[in-house]
């Protein structure tokens, strides 16, 4: 495998429809909901992120074949007054998991995050996936916790 990261470019027609690609296919995993992307997303995400000045993303690329993808988010840290880069979706295909390609992504994140003065990387994961937690502490990422004795950090929604 000839492993190549590239930042995502959302105006070229070929990675855009790889970035849907992807992000369907991730959307169809059951870590991922299990539906696949609504045809809102579809017709609307790429002119939308387009329009979004924090928002940063990768594809990772075996020769030509689109392997991989990180959605990332410019945030900021109130405590330390500086920003922080949010891995939002981090996909690989299935049948290439297992082989660096996730690592090759979040090192990619963490490079970004440097080279925007970013203090930290965070990210959000669901409880049962194991998978994805080993890859997490592998590069490095820990729970949320300011104090011990308050526990760890939760993440909340409210849908509307």
């Amino acid at each position: 495998m000839t492993l190549r990261i590239v930042p995502l470019l959302l105006a070229d027609p070929a990675q855009a429809a790889a970035f849907l690609d992807l992000l369907d296919h991730y959307a169809r995993d059951p870590m991922g909901g299990g539906d696949g992307l609504g045809a809102h997303a579809r017709t609307q995400l790429v002119d939308r992120l387009q329009a979004c000045p924090g928002f940063h993303g990768a594809l990772a690329f075996d020769g030509e074949t689109p392997l991989g993808l990180i959605n990332c988010f410019l945030g900021f840290s109130t405590f330390a007054a500086q920003p922080l880069l949010n891995v939002h979706d981090l996909v690989v295909r299935a049948e290439r998991r297992g082989q660096g390609i996730g690592q090759a992504l979040l090192a990619w994140a963490e490079t970004r995050a440097r080279e925007l003065g970013c203090c930290k990387l965070t990210l959000e994961v669901l409880a049962n996936n194991e998978r994805a937690m080993a890859a997490y502490r592998r590069a490095g990422y820990a729970p949320y916790v300011l104090d011990p004795a308050a526990g760890q950090a939760l993440l909340l929604q409210k849908v509307f």
